[in-house]
C-alpha cells in the first residue's frame, strides 16, 4: 500500500506524485486495485496502453473498472478503460 506524497493544506488531504503512482503500478502489473480519490474509491486494473507514457507525463491514469473487466479481458478494448486525473489519488493498494 502506498499512501499519499504530500498535503494539500487547502484541502487537508494527502495527493499522490506521479513517482509513487508508477512506483505501484510497477509492482503490481495487472493485479486489481483499490484507488482511493478524494471523493470516492474506484476499484479495477491500471492499463499499459499505447498512451501510457504521454498520459503519465500529464499524470492521467488508465483503469479499467470491475464492472467492464470481463468484457476488457476478451475484447482488450481500450474504450473500456476510463481516464483519471492522478491529482485525484490519495492512496493506493492492492485488492486481495
Amino acid at each position: 500500500m502506498i499512501k499519499g506524497g504530500f498535503l494539500n493544506e487547502h484541502l487537508k488531504t494527502f495527493i499522490m506524485t506521479i513517482e509513487q503512482i508508477e512506483r505501484f503500478i510497477g509492482t503490481e502489473p495487472d493485479c486489481f486495485s483499490k484507488i482511493f480519490l478524494k471523493t470516492r474509491t474506484v476499484e479495477g486494473i491500471f492499463i499499459k496502453a499505447p498512451d501510457f507514457i504521454e498520459l503519465k507525463k500529464k499524470n492521467f491514469w488508465r483503469i479499467v473498472t470491475v464492472n467492464k473487466m470481463d468484457e476488457y479481458r476478451k475484447s482488450k478494448d481500450l474504450n473500456l478503460s476510463r481516464i483519471f486525473n492522478g491529482q485525484e489519488f490519495i492512496k493506493l493498494s492492492s485488492k486481495g
